[in-house]
């Protein structure tokens, strides 16, 4: 069977009213991105917390922390979703419920807190080892100054810690991006879900698919290069070794 290319789709108008093909993409690439970095705010935002309490000498509170990451890291992104969207509605009482299925952005809103607590997790590993690997002298310093434990945290560990883990950051953020192709499956119109619906419009699944690669590749490489300045500009010399961090130990 031969295949018929045709590049020129992009510009052919799109009958789902969004304007050219070339508009869809671009409407699923903002939804990507929207997504993404809200998911990303709530993860790191979660991850610092949860990381920082996994390495506190509260061993209740780190077993708890511990236990936070072991959930949400260890079930397959896939199956959160569908409990997030699909599960914990009918688990409410009826009348919240019945508002989160009727909510415009439902799918959107269900994406964003799914990855951004499945990200979390992730987060607070990266968080919690780049904390362990400070040496225990900058611990006790803060002791020694009369710093409390939370002052101690906030002004020498943490600051160190999060110029130690930007690498592994940069790759938990590209994963988020990425991740958010899940949400298709919910109704979410990002951009793979653009590019689906694209090839089921146009029958054009190549140039379809070719070009949501492109976009997906653009962006990674704009975030890559974002975060090496960054990392650059915040470096410590002697405790950051690019590409180096461990980013999937506990």
């Amino acid at each position: 069977m031969n295949y018929n290319w045709n590049w020129r789709i992009f510009w052919e108008p799109s009958p789902d009213g969004v304007g050219t093909y070339m508009d869809t993409l671009i409407s699923g690439l903002t939804w990507t991105l929207a997504t993404a970095m809200a998911a990303w705010i709530m993860a790191l935002l979660l991850g610092m917390v949860i990381g920082t309490i996994r390495t506190m000498p509260n061993r209740v509170a780190a077993v708890i922390a511990n236990a936070y990451v072991e959930l949400f890291r260890n079930i397959p992104l896939l199956v959160q979703m569908f409990l997030w969207y699909f599960v914990m509605p009918e688990l409410m009482p009826d009348h919240i419920g019945n508002w989160l299925k009727a909510l415009p952005n439902a799918p959107f809103i269900t994406a964003v807190i799914c990855l951004g607590f499945f990200t979390s997790a992730r987060v607070a590993v990266q968080v919690s080892a780049g904390i362990n690997a400070l040496p225990r002298g900058q611990k006790m310093a803060g002791t020694a100054l009369g710093l409390t434990l939370t002052q101690t945290y906030r002004y020498v560990l943490l600051p160190m810690a999060f110029r130690i883990v930007i690498p592994p950051l940069t790759s938990e953020f590209l994963n988020v991006i990425k991740n958010s192709a899940v949400a298709l499956t919910i109704g979410l119109m990002e951009l793979t879900a653009r590019a689906r619906s694209m090839q089921e419009f146009s029958f054009q699944v190549f140039e379809a698919f070719t070009a949501a690669t492109v976009i997906y590749i653009i962006v990674n490489i704009i975030v890559v290069n974002l975060m090496r300045l960054l990392e650059k500009r915040v470096a410590v010399p002697g405790f950051i070794v690019s590409g180096s961090t461990n980013t999937g130990g506990h």
